[in-house]
């Protein structure tokens, strides 16, 4: 009997190889036709779940987004109050959790590159402006989680959180970027050191939290 395709998991295999092509070579060289030859598929079948170009590159940056954001939420919801732990061991757990946001490995070097593009490529395609944004945002957006939950724990400096989550978002996107653009001059551990230095400047003393 002819296997049965598993559609999602057919459209998941084809956005692997449209973020392979496009770290590797940049969006320019994601053609239907190279990402069918990258995929191991012939090109009727990539045709069959994406007629477009542009319908395979918003499926490859929806799949970036949502596959972050599900490993940044299962690891959310590994930390406890850091209240109670000493501050280095605070801003380690902390430093931790937001290095899935950094280039430090293949998988996540990827899936900077591949934003990096997206994000050049969404300045001059209104098609991709909506994911571009959310992107964005969504870094912004779990700064302040982030930050207003160690707040209330008492374990960081209050701080504006109209001011300190965009700080630490443009922290994160500005060594992230940095470090897939000018990999020679950023390694991993510079991005985790820089990380862990801002952090540091917010945890307060132990025994120095409020009530």
């Amino acid at each position: 009997m002819p296997r049965v395709v598993d559609g999602e998991e057919r459209r998941a295999h084809i956005a692997d190889a449209v973020l392979r092509l496009a770290a590797k070579d940049g969006l320019h060289a994601v053609s239907l036709r190279a990402v069918a030859a990258e995929s191991g598929l012939n090109i009727g079948s990539v045709r069959h779940y994406f007629d477009s170009q542009h319908a395979l590159m918003r499926f490859a940056m929806r799949t970036t987004i949502d596959r972050t954001t599900a490993r940044l939420v299962e690891r959310r919801e590994k930390i406890g109050s850091l209240s109670e732990l000493p501050p280095d061991e605070a801003v380690d757990q902390l430093a931790e959790f937001l290095c899935e946001l950094l280039p430090l490995d293949e998988r996540r070097r990827t899936e900077v590159t591949v934003l990096v593009e997206f994000l050049m490529a969404a300045r001059a395609d209104p098609g991709l402006d909506d994911l571009a944004r959310e992107a964005v945002q969504g870094t912004v957006t779990l700064a302040r989680r982030i930050l207003d939950a160690q707040a209330r724990s008492g374990r960081f400096e209050p701080k504006d959180p109209e001011v300190e989550a965009p700080r630490l978002a443009a922290l994160l996107d500005g060594i992230a970027f940095r470090a897939v653009l000018q990999p020679e001059l950023t390694s991993p551990e510079e991005c985790v050191a820089v990380l862990r230095a801002h952090l540091a400047e917010l945890v307060r003393p132990a025994g120095d939290t409020q009530v």
